[in-house]
C-alpha cells in the first residue's frame, strides 16, 4: 500500500513506465527516442563501502538508438544534498551499465520545482568540468487535465495531473473528471491509481472529495485502501462519541460550557486525549480546567 506522496510520485512510473517517456517527449519537449521495451532496474546504488546510495526509480529503456536508464526522484522540498547525490547517481549508473543516464525530477512544488531545474556544476566558476541538468516535471509544466475526453485519452497522465495538482484551486475538476476515466481502464489498475491520488492529496477537503467520488468505484471497497478509509471512519465515529459523552456530563453536572469549549471538544479526533478529557470532566469544577495539565 502506499503509504506517502514521495511513494506515489515516482512508483506510478514504475506502474506504467511509457507515461515517463510521453512526459518527456509531450511535456518537457525533450526528443526522447520511442521505447521498444522497459525492465525495472535494482534501485541500490551502493557500492561495498560504505555509504548507501538509492534513487527513487530506475528504469532502462531500450530504443532503437541505444539504452537509456531514466532516473526518477520525487522530490517534495529544496534539499541541498541532492546536488552533490545526483551527479554521483549518473556518473555511477554510466559507469556501471554504459547507457545513457536522464535525471527527471517530480514534485508537488512550485518552488522545488524552480531549484532543482537549476543545472549542478561542479569544477571552476564559469568552466565546470561537469554539468548535470535534471529535467523536472511539476505543477507549472504538467498538464491540467480538467477535460473529460482528455481524460479517458491517457489515463496515467491524468492520475500524474491529479497528484501533481492536488492542491490548487482546479483540484475538484480533474479529480471529478479523473473518476469518470477510470471507468474506462481495468478495475485492478484504476485500484492503483487510486491509491497514488490518494497519497498525494495534502488538502483533507480534495482528500475527502477523492473519497466519495471513489465510492461509487465498487472494486475501490476491495482495495487496501478501503479498509484504511473505513477504519478512518470508525475513528472518527468513536472520537464523536466520546465528544458528545464529555458534553452531556458537562451538562449534568450543570457546568456552563461557551461555544467556542463546545466547538473545541467536537473538533478533536485524538481519542486519547478525548479520554482524558472525559476522565476530568467527572472532577473540574470549571470547563478550562479540562485542558489543563495536572501539575
Amino acid at each position: 500500500m502506499v503509504s506517502s506522496s514521495h511513494e506515489a510520485l515516482h512508483r506510478i512510473f514504475q506502474k506504467d513506465p511509457a507515461l515517463l517517456t510521453r512526459a518527456l517527449q509531450s511535456v518537457l519537449r525533450i526528443p526522447f527516442p520511442e521505447p521498444r521495451e522497459f525492465a525495472a532496474m535494482n534501485v541500490d546504488l551502493t557500492e561495498i563501502e560504505p555509504v548507501e546510495r538509492r534513487v527513487d526509480t530506475l528504469l532502462r529503456a531500450e530504443t532503437d538508438e541505444g539504452d537509456y536508464l531514466l532516473v526518477v526522484e520525487s522530490q517534495g522540498d529544496i534539499d541541498k544534498r541532492k546536488r552533490g547525490s545526483w551527479p554521483y547517481y549518473l556518473s555511477y549508473l554510466h559507469e556501471k551499465y554504459h547507457c545513457e543516464p536522464v535525471l527527471i525530477v517530480i514534485t508537488q512544488s512550485h518552488a522545488t520545482a524552480r531549484w532543482a531545474a537549476e543545472p549542478i556544476h561542479l569544477g571552476v566558476r564559469g568552466c565546470p568540468s561537469l554539468t548535470v541538468r535534471p529535467f523536472v516535471l511539476g505543477p507549472d509544466n504538467v498538464p491540467v487535465i480538467v477535460d473529460e475526453r482528455e481524460a479517458e485519452r491517457d489515463v496515467p497522465l491524468a492520475v500524474l495531473s491529479a497528484m501533481t495538482h492536488g492542491r490548487g484551486p482546479q483540484a475538484a475538476a480533474i479529480l471529478e473528471n479523473l473518476a469518470t476515466a477510470l471507468r474506462t481502464i481495468d478495475p485492478d489498475s484504476a485500484a492503483v491509481f487510486v491509491q497514488f491520488v490518494d497519497s498525494c492529496l495534502a488538502d483533507r477537503q480534495a482528500q475527502q472529495m477523492w473519497r466519495d467520488l471513489m465510492t461509487a468505484i465498487q472494486y475501490f471497497w476491495r482495495h487496501p485502501l478501503a479498509e484504511q478509509v473505513r477504519e478512518e471512519g470508525r475513528e472518527e465515529g468513536r472520537a464523536q462519541e466520546r465528544a458528545a459523552t464529555i458534553l452531556r456530563t458537562l451538562q449534568w453536572r450543570q457546568i456552563d460550557v461557551p461555544d467556542d469549549i463546545r466547538d473545541r471538544i467536537l473538533a478533536s479526533t485524538d481519542i486519547d486525549v478525548l479520554g482524558t478529557w472525559l476522565d476530568r470532566s467527572y472532577e473540574i469544577a470549571d470547563v478550562r480546567e479540562l485542558f489543563t495539565e495536572a501539575p
